[in-house]
This record gives C-alpha cells, structure tokens and sequence, in this order.
C-alpha cells in the first residue's frame, strides 16, 4: 500500500487535495483543488487546512484499486469472439477443424457469413440467362459482339455499386485466317496435286501458326506427348522430315506442336477424336502476345525486335475425322498398338511412308496478323484493413465460337460472385483484402488479355496481388471435381469441398463423393497448373499463387469445346439440362474460397505445402546421384537449402501462433511474407524476357527443375559438365533465397540457419 500511494503523490506533484465538509449553508462534500506548490503545503496555515488525513488517502488508493482490478476483470470476462474475421494461426497441418477461433470488432463469424452468401446467391436462373447471353454467337477479340460484351459487363458492374470499374486497353497483334488464300492440304506427287484433301470447316485454324508450305512424309503419333515421340524412336520410326498428324486430348495444341518441332517434324495435323468437327486452338507455347515477350502490349510502348522463343517455326492445322480417316488410311507398316487407336480406326501404320511410296502431303498455312484492341473490364470491392493487398477472380470472355463452355459460364459465375458479395457489403460483410473481378480478352489467343495485364503492372502486381483464381472452363461435366492449383491451396480447396454438395447428390458434400472413390482421391482432385491458362501465368510468370477448378466428365469428355458447337444446348444436354445447377455449385466453392482468401485476418494460403513438393523432387533427383559423382558433382547443397526451407515454414507457424494477432501491423508482416511464397520461387538469375515463366517449379526454361531433369536423362556423352554445373547452383541458390526471405528480416537469417 505503500508503495501505492507514493505512486499516486508522485502523479501529482504540484497540486493538493482535501475533502472537507462546507461550513456555510451546502454541507455536501466538495473537493478542492489547490495549486500551491508541495514545499508549501507544511509551513502554511492555508495548506494544513485543505490538506489529506492518512485514512482518507488509504481510502482514495484502496477506491483506485478495487476499480482497477474490477475493469480489468470485467474486460476478460465479456470479451466476445471476433464476429467479422477469422484469425487463423497459420497451422495447416493440424486435423482441427478449418474455421479458427475469431477475433475483432464486427458481427459477422463464418457460418452468418455462408449464411449471407447463400442468401444472395441465386437458384441458377440468373446463371443461366448469362450463359445463354454470353454464347448466343461467336464472339472473338476484335470483333463487334465482343466489344458490346464487354460494354455490357461494365455497365453491370456499375450497376452492382462497385467500388470502382474501369477498362484496361492492349493492343496486340493477333492470326487470322486469310480469306483470300485459305489454307490447304493436298496429296502430291512431285509437282503434281494427286488429291484435295477437304480439311473441314475452313474457319478452324491454329493462331500462331507458321505461315508456310511444307511437304513430305507422314507419321502418326497418337497424342503428340513426348513419351509418344519416344515410342517411336524405339519402334525405328523418324520422324525427322516428314508432317505428323496427332489426335487432340491430354495436352494443348501448344504442347503438341513444341514437342512435334523439337522431334524434327515439318508440321503438324491435328484431329478430332471423338467429334467430326474440327477444333480450334492456338500453338503458341506460352501466354500473352508473342511479339512482345516479357513487354505489356499498350499502344505506346516501343516493341522489341524480337519474338516469344515460344512461336513455332513449323505449320500446324486441325482437321476434321474424315479428313484423317482419309490419310491414316494410306500410312504404311508397322501397324499401331491397341493402345494409340483412335476412335472407330481399326487398324493403320504409323508412317512415314504411304502406301503409294511416292506420294507426299502438302500442308500449306497462309494465317495473318492483325493488330487487334482488346479491352479487359474490372470491377473492385476496396479492402477495409488490407486495400492494398488484392483477391483477383477472372473469366475469359472472348470465344471463337459461341463458347458456351469455354467462356459463357465463367462469365456468368463471375457476373453472379460480383452481385452476390457486393450485395454481402451492403449487408454487413466487410472484406480485410480488396477483390477484383475481372473480364479477360484475348483468351483464346492464350490467356493474352490476362497476361499483358501482368505484363503492364508486374512491378506494382506483386507487392498487391495475394492470389489470382481462374473461372476458365468450369463446367465440363459434373462426374468428377478438379483442381488445378498451386500447392498452396490444397488444403483451403478441401476444406471448402467439405461444405458444398456435390451436383449429383444432394446432402453429399463434394469431397464425400471424391473419397467414396478412394483414399488416393487427391491424385484425382488436386493437378498443376496448365501451361496455356490465365492462371499459370499468373503463378510462372508473376509469382502470384493461383488457382482454377472445374467439374469434368472422365466417361465421356465433352467433345465440343473449341467447337461451332459449343453451344448452350451442347453443354446442357451433357448435363442432362443440369447446366444451371451444376454452375450454381461451382459458383458456391469459387464463391466461399473468394471469402476466406478476402475475409481471414492470416492468408489461408498453406506456405508449408512446398515442404512436401521439394521432397517428392529431391527423391526424384537422387536418382541420378550416381551419375553427378562421377562428374564430381553432389546434391548436398540442394538437400541443405530444402532443410532451411523447412525450417522457415516452421519458425514462421511458431511465430504466428505466438503473436498479437489484435495488432494489424503485426498482420500484415505475416501476410506479406506468405502472398509472396510463389514470387520467392521464381528465379532471379534469368531475364523475364528471354524466359518469362521463372518459376523453378512450374516454369519453362534452362533454369528449371524440368530441365535439370532432362539433361540428367541425357545419355553420359550428351551431358555438358559446365551446364549441369551452372544449373545445379542457380537452382540451389534459388531455393535457399526463397528460406531466406521466408524467414523474415536479413537478421534472422543466420540464427535460423
């Protein structure tokens, strides 16, 4: 006590206080205050008067304490849980429940919030009505149905009350068909044409393409891959100067075409396995404008003198079944396995010669460039505590068909996300992180809007974009649910599947119906990224974690996507006329993912997932351990960098377990450090111009794991020491800097490690 009161007088050093009772007519008590200094309280008259017995002092420090005491008790027992936010501690490896304890001042915890969500979302009307006004027509980039589109998504976006809507303009030079010189395939014998061969719907092409003729010989390799290129080589057959033809499937016209090139092909004709119609697809091996490579694509910016190293130097054509009926027909020994039949073929030779042996196949390509304007369209929600940190969602919009499923769904789910949470921010719902909705152009031309978006703000991009999520193709079927995505994801995609019903059951969640089909149901669920999508650039190019996802039929693939007839009616009756439904649901995961990535106060983005990925690849390299010591080179390195990459996933879950999670500086510090996990992958040591996509991981280029792994493959004498060298170490140090910058502040470095 004490010590108490010495506090007290200390607290007011020139003033004195008394409590008297009035000696006039008001005999309540008063207090006076006396601002005579201490040093005269003892020698005057007036001081003693006003002065403070003993006992009431005691009284006043015993009122001040119990008061004390009294609030803090009082604080502890009515702080409530946080109603608007989830604080999550940042373990994700735990079998607890997702939804964490929360914290903050608003009134909103996740089960109002799915409640709300649910709320607003509508029965599938809406969705329908969007797709069937998306894919009424075709409407590729450039052309009068595309740019009223885009009109009409801005004026809806402004009709939702948006924070902000705008339109982001690049201009690129697109392929087109020439209408003068169409494209053609003959059968020759030296200079004389022996047959036409009718290729199909004249409109079908592959953008990028190699304007040129080329002749030769003719080989059939199943779908292109390179395992198929291999087979080959191992059954004796050359491809080298002559054309292939593939069947579409399993890879991307890009990859068919880049691994046709690299095997020595002259061009490439590729058909339809299940469908007469011819497909559509472009053959650039990348995204964005090829002609302007690692630049953004506005009309004031100086083009480089050079192109995308991923352009292919040789022709490519999609044909229609018929036309590729006609030429397997006339291939030579030996004869096909079961296995690379394609549909109703019996059975055929695989080339290169024909059964003629003096008749070649003349492909000519005559594609030309246009410079196209495309238009992205945005709309945004502002963040209330992170504004600067930024969810985006996207769809593509253009279609070189009617696009029912290439584009008219993700229009529509992402025209019903934006209402139904701008809706959720009018009623209560105040999202931590700003969203941005966006309308893609030049998709079909390889995600180009997307990427030159990137391009354009890559600088600014990645200190705010925290995660990209991909609405392209969502709705294939409604057999089986997949995921395209960043490791980062994993777990938030199965939490969140856990809580929608699956489109065939009801009362069965997605992820009920995934394991029903057994316990190794995230090989099925969860897949890398494409390498043709909006989201890959996002992660390979601009280390942003991004994720895409889609129901699919594995039974029986939808066979008109790229097609004339992708159609609503196409789409729909593949889903026995459950289009809207199954929309709906793909509306409600990409909606509730939107709101936690939005909504938590730590980014539910799993940061150690990689810990496991480096894992599976060092056992894959250690393969090769045999081979590098004879070469006097060893992994010991690389296995120490994956440890110091372990060991700063773990201090950074001990370190946000143990923090004031109240304090929003202290928030954001851990938020930054995990948005940027994929840029820390991407390799400092090449030029974003030469080799775009420098993830070491996902990526493509000599600095990859991809091609490390290649050149180990390579027989003894192909191996260049000094390369294998250079890629080991720049691989390695990569890694390291992505422990480093993980584990904080450059102080923390070495007493981490």
């Amino acid at each position: 006590m004490e010590s108490v009161r010495k506090i007290f007088h200390a607290a007011m050093p020139s003033q004195s206080y008394s409590i008297y009772r009035g000696v006039e007519e008001d005999d309540e008590a008063e207090l006076h205050i006396e601002d005579s200094p201490r040093t005269d309280q003892r020698s005057s008259p007036k001081a003693s008067r006003f002065s403070i017995s003993p006992q009431y002092q005691k009284l006043i420090i015993t009122v001040i304490v119990t008061g004390f005491i009294a609030f803090i008790l009082g604080y502890i027992s009515t702080r409530r849980p946080c109603t608007t936010c989830n604080i999550s501690n940042g373990d994700f490896t735990s079998d607890e429940p997702y939804e964490q304890e929360q914290y903050g001042p608003v009134t909103m915890d996740w089960s109002e919030l799915k409640d709300l969500f649910t709320k607003y979302l509508t029965d599938g009307q809406r969705i329908e009505e969007n797709i069937r006004k998306v894919s009424r027509a075709p409407h590729p980039s450039g052309s009068q149905e595309d740019g009223d589109l885009a009109d009409h998504l801005l004026q809806t976006f402004r009709g939702y009350n948006m924070d902000h809507t705008w339109v982001d303009s690049h201009f690129a030079e697109l392929q087109f068909p020439s209408r003068s010189q169409p494209n053609s395939l003959n059968i020759v014998n030296g200079s004389e044409i022996v047959e036409r061969i009718p290729i199909g719907d004249p409109d079908v092409y592959c953008p990028y393409s190699a304007s040129k003729t080329v002749e030769g010989g003719l080989t059939y390799v199943n779908y292109g891959r390179q395992e198929d290129f291999q087979k080959l080589k191992d059954w004796g057959v050359q491809v080298t100067g002559s054309l292939v033809i593939v069947r579409t499937g399993l890879l991307s016209f890009a990859e068919k075409v880049y691994n046709a090139e690299r095997a020595g092909a002259l061009g490439v004709l590729i058909f339809p396995e299940s469908s007469e119609t011819s497909v559509y697809g472009h053959v650039h091996f990348g995204t964005g404008d090829p002609n302007t490579p690692g630049f953004p694509s506005f009309n004031h910016t100086q083009f480089p003198p050079f192109k995308s190293s991923g352009l292919p130097k040789i022709p490519a054509q999609p044909i229609s079944l018929s036309a590729a009926r006609s030429l397997l027909g006339r291939l030579s020994n030996p004869s096909i396995p079961n296995s690379w039949r394609a549909a109703d073929f019996l059975s055929h030779g695989v080339g290169p010669t024909m059964t003629t042996s003096s008749h070649r196949v003349q492909l000519k390509v005559t594609n030309e460039p246009v410079s196209v304007e495309l238009h992205n369209v945005f709309g945004s929600i502002t963040g209330r505590s992170e504004p600067e940190h930024y969810i985006v969602v996207g769809a593509q919009r253009d279609s070189w068909g009617p696009g029912a499923a290439k584009s008219g769904v993700g229009t529509a789910i992402l025209l019903e996300l934006a209402r139904t949470i701008t809706m959720m921010v009018h009623n209560g719902f105040q999202p931590r992180r700003t969203i941005l909705f966006v309308s893609w152009d030049g998709g079909d031309f390889g995600s180009i809007g997307a990427t030159e978006w990137l391009e354009g703000y890559l600088s600014m991009l990645h200190l705010k974009a925290a995660a990209y999520m991909s609405l392209d193709t969502p709705v294939l079927g409604d057999e089986n649910f997949l995921a395209k995505t960043s490791p980062l994801f994993n777990n938030l995609i199965e939490n969140i599947i856990k809580q929608v019903d699956n489109p065939r059951q009801s009362k069965q969640s997605i992820y009920d119906y995934m394991t029903m089909k057994g316990s190794n149901w995230k090989a099925e669920v969860m897949a890398p990224l494409k390498k043709d999508s909006s989201a890959f650039a996002f992660t390979a190019f601009a280390g942003v974690p991004a994720l895409e996802f889609s129901f699919i039929e594995n039974s029986q693939p939808y066979k008109f996507l790229d097609t004339k007839q992708d159609t609503y009616d196409s789409l729909n009756q593949v889903m026995y006329g459950r289009l809207p439904s199954v929309a709906l649901c793909v509306a409600e995961v990409a909606g509730l993912a939107l709101i936690k990535l939005s909504h938590d106060h730590i980014l539910p983005l799993d940061y150690t997932a990689y810990n496991d990925v480096l894992l599976k690849h060092l056992m894959t390299l250690q393969t090769y351990e045999k081979k590098l010591k004879s070469r006097g080179l060893s992994l010991e390195w690389l296995y120490s960098a994956r440890g110091d990459y372990t060991r700063a996933t773990q201090i950074l879950k001990k370190a946000i377990s143990q923090s004031d999670l109240h304090n929003e500086k202290v928030i954001q510090f851990f938020n930054v450090r995990i948005m940027r996990v994929e840029f820390y992958f991407l390799s400092q040591y090449v030029s974003a111009v030469n080799s775009p996509y420098r993830h070491i991981l996902l990526g493509r280029g000599e600095h990859t794991l991809e091609a490390l792994l290649e050149h180990l493959s390579r027989a003894q004498n192909d191996i260049d020491d000094n390369e294998l060298h250079k890629q080991i170490a720049l691989f390695t140090w990569t890694l390291e800097g992505a422990a480093n910058a993980l584990s904080g502040e450059v102080w923390e470095v070495q007493r981490s490690f």
